[in-house]
């Protein structure tokens, strides 16, 4: 398992290699000019050329690529250029708001979806079977960004029960550690914070839930179905034993591999693919971060942000694969 890890690690070096300069050149073919922007359209040529040569954007391509690498090797992702902010500095809290929102998302989705997928198995062709798989059809499809405002709008306006923008009480914000509220209101034994800072998760954190829950649900419904029509199953209903225990110890067991490949996967895209139900509720997290540096052609904020929710991407892929040889110890990698 040891050396299955290490050459998984050693193949992420080109990976990341390639991403590094694909996002690079990427970001170089967007329109306007990163001087331009901070210093304004009214501003003369040579205030923008100085503040290029100030940036090093007045720099080759190429030379500019191999200053970005030495700095990630060292730890150093450079400077916002908008803000003249350390980015590895700067981003952490950004991450941090993306992390927590996406594994709340990710902790409804899959208690929903799995017991749904299961349920619908364990009773095929059932009112249940048809209502869940219409729901998460439904749920594949709906926009975010319409379900968002939707949850705004009745549990916001109308029913006043929980708050529809931020992390926090304004009146009363967070003492920082970590970065993840949840975490720090514990440390801190507040747990009155505790409880607004859940409030302010439900609304954005089931907005993220939907699409993920819906084809979990699928997932594990088809997974479930073969596995119940398996000759091991037969003969543990023959021996007596309960329905529920043979659906959720021996059938679930042997078929959780691909509904664990689909949660890894949904988790690496909530925590890129975010920006929506950030910008609606106004979540401060990553996707807002690297969207309002695109604006602003702040290289440096963009490249480094996506390098680190791609990194993070392909490590979930790594846990998800040694998760494989938990769950099924047949599973071995040599």
């Amino acid at each position: 398992m040891l050396q299955y890890i290490g050459k998984r690690l050693l193949q992420l070096i080109p990976v990341l290699l390639g991403m590094t300069f694909i996002v690079f050149m990427i970001i170089r073919a967007i329109p306007g000019n990163p001087a331009q922007v901070i210093l304004g359209q009214q501003a003369s040529p040579e205030a923008v050329a100085s503040l290029e040569a100030k940036l090093g954007l007045d720099q080759p391509w190429y030379t500019q690529y191999f200053e970005f690498l030495a700095g990630i090797l060292t730890g150093d992702l450079g400077e916002s250029l908008r803000t003249r902010a350390p980015v590895a500095q700067e981003i952490w809290p950004y991450l941090a708001a993306t992390i927590e929102l996406a594994v709340f998302a990710m902790i409804i989705a899959v208690i929903v979806g799995v017991n749904a997928g299961i349920i619908s198995a364990w009773f095929q062709n059932s009112w249940f079977d048809y209502a869940a798989m219409v729901i998460a059809l439904v749920g594949v499809s709906m926009p975010i960004f319409w379900l968002g405002l939707m949850e705004q709008w009745i549990f916001g306006i109308e029913l006043n029960m929980l708050p529809t923008t931020g992390r926090e009480e304004v009146r009363n914000p967070v003492a920082a550690i970590t970065g993840l509220y949840v975490v720090d209101t514990i440390i801190h034994g507040r747990f009155d914070q505790l409880g607004e800072v859940l409030k302010h998760l439900v609304l954005p954190g089931i907005a993220l839930a939907t699409i993920p829950m819906a084809i979990i649900a699928r997932m594990t419904r088809s997974s479930m179905l073969e596995v119940m029509r398996s000759d091991f199953v037969r003969t543990a209903r023959s021996k007596g034993q309960r329905m529920s225990l043979v659906v959720y110890k021996h059938a679930l067991k042997n078929a959780i591999i691909p509904v664990l490949t689909v949660i890894g996967l949904q988790m690496g895209i909530l925590l890129g693919g975010a920006i929506l139900t950030e910008t609606i509720f106004g979540w401060p997290g990553i996707g807002r971060y690297i969207y309002d540096a695109i604006g602003f052609r702040d290289y440096p904020v963009i490249q480094s942000g996506i390098l680190v929710v791609a990194f993070i991407f392909v490590m979930i892929n790594l846990l998800v694969d040694i998760l494989y040889s938990v769950v099924d110890p047949r599973i071995k990698y040599d």
